[in-house]
Order: structure tokens, then C-alpha cells, then sequence
């Protein structure tokens, strides 16, 4: 099976390279590593050039946010599986893709997921939080359940039945592409009970009230525009669900 990991980018020559190299380093050989950049001017350009022959895309051009940028990335995939990889993650070992791909093509499935660490920006060792996702469920996002989206790899040919991401969501759209894949739409998925993304934490999206309340509001319209009515109190129990992972260890 042919696996294409897309990385967007902007500024971060500081971790593009340990991004590049979690890439080269998977011991499942079929791999197309996509870069789609945001024109950085902190460096980030020098480190891609200086790995442009384990890429088999590169482009570098003004956008307007990360989930545009995925979508470009989607476009130029050719694998028949498709992941995301940030450019400030890691995959957690080297036989990800490959245990990835086996349970996939063992149980036919259409997507499968597993956990996230978030780890310290100043020393990757230390694990801040930890996101076990669990067993898979549809009916878990009633209960302000989801899957981390970094760890979450789909077949191509679902994107292309049922779309990429939803650009009228600046910051959940990937909330959004996995309610509508797993719940609205019902693909099938696997869990693998492993840790598979080393994050560093930090990012867009602080957590502050204001960006909590605007984020629930924004995941209360993607279920709105999917023609799926929530449950009452599922966004607090989402809120809630995060806890847990603070004290939570791989």
C-alpha cells in the first residue's frame, strides 16, 4: 500500500528537519512525502532543499491558514492511504506507517487512529499530555469523543468521495472531517493501541476562555451543516474529556 504523509509548514526551521527524517526513518518502504509550505522566510526553505530527495512534492506559496494548505497537500497525494504529519511532530517509532498500513489492509477498513503525546517545546522527553483515544465507537462523538487528528490516517479514495476540509472552519475543520467521515457519513476505522505522534504542544489554538467558547460554537455548526443535531451537554463533555489527559502517561 502506497501511504502519502503531507506536512504543512510555516517558520519552522526549528523542527523541520526531526519531521523530515521521523519520515525517512519508517521501516514501511511505499512512503510519498508531501511539503506544502507557507513561504516561510525563518529558514524552514533551506532545510526542505536540503531534503528535496526523500520529497516527493515540495511547494511553497501563500495560503490562507493550515487546512487550505492540507488541502493542496490532498491534491498532490497519490498513495491509496493518506496521513498528516505536522511540522513540529514526530511519529513515536519507526514501525508506525507499517503497523498502520497491516491493520488496514488486515481488517479492510477505511481509516484507523491511535494516541498522541504532547511533549515540552524545550525538551521533547517530558510528556506535558497524553491522548489515549480509544476504542473506536460512532456513537462516542454523541459524548464530545474524538480521535487526535495527527494520528488519524484515512484512504485517499474517501477524501475523494466526501471531500477534504472545510475551509469555513478556520480552526476545527479537522473536528469537522472526522465528524462527517466517522459519524455522518460512517466509514469504518480501527483503533491501534499505541502511541503514534510525539507533538509539541502549543500552536494556533490557546487555551483560553474566549478560544473555548468560539471553538464550541464552531463544532456546534459543523454538526449543524452535516445535518446532525448534538446532544445536550455534549460540548461540555468535551471540554471535560481533556482533563484526564494531563494526568494521563504513555
Amino acid at each position: 500500500m502506497k501511504v502519502s504523509i503531507i506536512t504543512v509548514s510555516l517558520d519552522s526551521a526549528d523542527t523541520m528537519e526531526a519531521c523530515i527524517r521521523s519520515v525517512i526513518g519508517q521501516t514501511h518502504r511505499d512512503i510519498e512525502h508531501i511539503s506544502v509550505d507557507g513561504r516561510s522566510v525563518d529558514g524552514t526553505l533551506d532545510v526542505i532543499e536540503n531534503y528535496r530527495d526523500h520529497l516527493a512534492a515540495r511547494m511553497s506559496e501563500k495560503d490562507g491558514g493550515i487546512y487550505e494548505a492540507m488541502n493542496k497537500g490532498l491534491a498532490l497525494a497519490r498513495g491509496d492511504l493518506v496521513g498528516f504529519l505536522n511540522s513540529d511532530d514526530v511519529y513515536a517509532a519507526n514501525d508506525i506507517i507499517a503497523r498502520v498500513v497491516e491493520m488496514l489492509e488486515g481488517q479492510n477498513l477505511d481509516s484507523c487512529y491511535g494516541d498522541l503525546v504532547y511533549v515540552d517545546p524545550g525538551d521533547s522527553g517530558r510528556a506535558v499530555r497524553y491522548w489515549k483515544a480509544g476504542p473506536y465507537r460512532a456513537e462516542n462523538f454523541e459524548k464530545g469523543w474524538m480521535p487526535p487528528h495527527p494520528a488519524f490516517f484515512v484512504r485517499r479514495a474517501v477524501y475523494e468521495q466526501y471531500g477534504g476540509f472545510n475551509l469555513d472552519f478556520p480552526v476545527v475543520a479537522d473536528y469537522e472531517i472526522m465528524l462527517r467521515f466517522l459519524y455522518r457519513h460512517r466509514i469504518t476505522a480501527g483503533y491501534l493501541p499505541r502511541l503514534i505522534i510525539r507533538k509539541r504542544a502549543g500552536g494556533v489554538t490557546k487555551p483560553t476562555l474566549l478560544n473555548v467558547v468560539r471553538n464550541n460554537a464552531a463544532c456546534y455548526r459543523a454538526w449543524r451543516i452535516n445535518g446532525l443535531r448534538p446532544r445536550p451537554g455534549i460540548f461540555l463533555r468535551k471540554i471535560f474529556s481533556k482533563f484526564g489527559q494531563f494526568r494521563a502517561r504513555p
